[in-house]
């Protein structure tokens, strides 16, 4: 039987969704008014420009930003052809490889930043900083939830099942 969300929280939910789509939509249709490249690409440069020494490995950099390995290689692979990062080999791991930050995507993210700032003022600034603090206060509570292992219980079909042993340690969640 699938677990029952209250109405409240369900309509939260929607609007937490609604939010994200509308406010990555205006963002998107405004960078590209300005002749821009896509958030996609701000949002790689940036996590790899706030990574010790502005270098990221690709697989960290996909569980980071929530894209699929395979996209993160060709997202990359595009910043790469414009110069906006470069890939560097990972020492002992022929597979991995680190996205660098060149001068030239420092250059993108500071041209970009206006454009997607002044979004931001008119969607997010009108808020009083006690409604700013309260909504970043109860979307990192749900952010630790949903990062948090799942509990057994919680999960569908799972009544009276013991959890396998691991055999490996658990993967560890990359931080913002």
């Amino acid at each position: 039987m699938a677990a029952r969300v209250p109405e409240p929280q369900l309509a939260a939910w929607r609007a937490l969704l609604g939010a994200h789509a509308a406010v990555i939509t205006r963002v998107e249709h405004a960078l590209a008014a300005a002749g821009l490249p896509p958030l996609a690409w701000y949002d790689v440069l940036w996590a790899v420009r706030e990574s010790p020494q502005r270098r990221a490995r690709l697989g960290e950099l996909a569980a980071r930003l929530t894209i699929s390995r395979g996209g993160m290689t060709k997202l990359v692979d595009r910043l790469e052809q414009g110069g906006l990062l470069r890939r560097e080999p990972t020492p002992n791991d022929r597979r991995g490889a680190y996205a660098v930050l060149t001068a030239a995507g420092e250059a993108t993210l500071k041209r970009m930043w206006p454009t997607y700032s002044a979004v931001l003022a008119e969607v997010v600034g009108p808020l009083r900083a006690a409604e700013a603090n309260t909504l970043r206060r109860l979307l990192r509570e749900v952010e630790a939830r949903a990062t948090a292992p799942p509990r057994e219980a919680a999960l569908p079909g799972a009544a009276g099942r013991r959890a396998a042993p691991r055999s490996r340690p658990p993967r560890r969640q990359a931080t913002a």
